[in-house]
């Protein structure tokens, strides 16, 4: 039966601002793919980022010059070799994942031959503020196991130490999103290792983080915008601890879960991130919580508010996504 294809941008407000070392957003903008065959329609988000050189006009039209391969049936492996890793094959091997599951009767984790997804912890992120604003922002959230702390400005310590005073009991991870320089790093670093910080993502920009392989780290160090596809995954050898996996970057999940495997085979941990998105975009990445040890799939609570129906938060544990939203 011939496929049809669909694209749409969906604009999602954020509540208040979400700000990073690189800036500020106030509204998510995603692309959504929906693949119809017959009753049935597969439906893939994702977030163009220019950080990648992407934008939102080219993923679409990315996703669109697909239309033909669609109808024909391509599957997901034969996408790989045809678009590369980024948002644009994100949304359509997405949706190729839940019109699959649709068509059988199966859900996404038995087709890809996982166990079960359970509940999860996932972080919530402190977006980056002044240290009282953060602070206040912690405490909000004080209940949570985990809170991921954006930094790269100066008296990045005292943000850390203000989120520490409102959420004492809280695991912290922090997120620099290459903002520091080297020598930054190596004064920062030890603070936070005496500050009990567990995890330190991306402090340097990627390509020029060779520092992190000639010196001790007193923090482990996760790799995010330096790790994209599993071409990537040689060069972080040595100079970092984990790996942040996102979808968005290894072009979906298809891709996400061989690099899963990758990364624990090569001796490092995962974590499973998002960018700010929809319950959609986050759904297909639960699957990869149970192999994860850190979990970072906050993005639909940092909107002023997601689709219906979304994915379940608990005082920092996501469940598992209904049939009704993907897979």
């Amino acid at each position: 039966m011939t496929r049809r294809l669909d694209v749409t941008i969906e604009r999602w407000p954020i509540r208040g601002i979400f700000t990073i070392a690189r800036g500020s957003k106030r509204e998510a903008v995603v692309v959504v793919a929906e693949i119809h065959e017959g009753e049935h329609m597969g439906r893939g988000e994702s977030v163009p980022y220019t950080r990648y050189g992407e934008d939102v006009d080219r993923v679409v039209s990315s996703v669109r010059s697909m239309n033909g391969q669609i109808e024909d049936g391509i599957d997901r492996e034969s996408l790989i070799e045809l678009l590369p890793a980024g948002a644009a094959r994100n949304a359509l091997d997405c949706a190729l994942w839940d019109l699959e599951s649709k068509l059988t009767g199966t859900r996404a984790w038995e087709l890809a031959n996982l166990d079960p997804p359970q509940s999860a912890v996932t972080a919530y992120t402190v977006s980056l503020a002044d240290p009282e604003t953060m602070r206040v922002d912690a405490n909000r959230h004080a209940d949570w196991p985990l809170l991921k702390v954006k930094l790269g400005r100066a008296d990045d310590l005292e943000r850390v130490r203000a989120v520490r005073e409102g959420a004492p009991e809280a695991v912290v991870i922090v997120d620099a999103n290459e903002a520091w320089s080297a020598e930054e790093y190596l004064e920062v670093a030890p603070g936070l290792a005496e500050l009990g910080v567990a995890l330190l993502e991306q402090p340097l920009p990627a390509g020029n983080d060779d520092v992190l392989a000639e010196q001790e780290r007193p923090v482990p160090v996760c790799a995010d915008e330096s790790a994209h596809d599993r071409s990537t995954l040689e060069a972080l050898f040595g100079r970092y601890d984990t790996v942040n996996i996102k979808l968005d970057k290894t072009g979906g999940l298809t891709e996400a879960l061989a690099m899963v495997e990758s990364v624990l085979t090569a001796g490092l941990d995962v974590m499973v991130g998002c960018m700010v998105s929809t319950s959609l975009a986050v759904a297909p990445a639960t699957l990869l919580t149970g192999m994860a040890s850190y979990v970072d799939l906050d993005g639909p609570l940092l909107l002023a508010e997601d689709r219906e129906p979304g994915l379940t938060y608990d005082s920092g544990v996501i469940q598992p996504p209904s049939r009704e939203l993907w897979g």
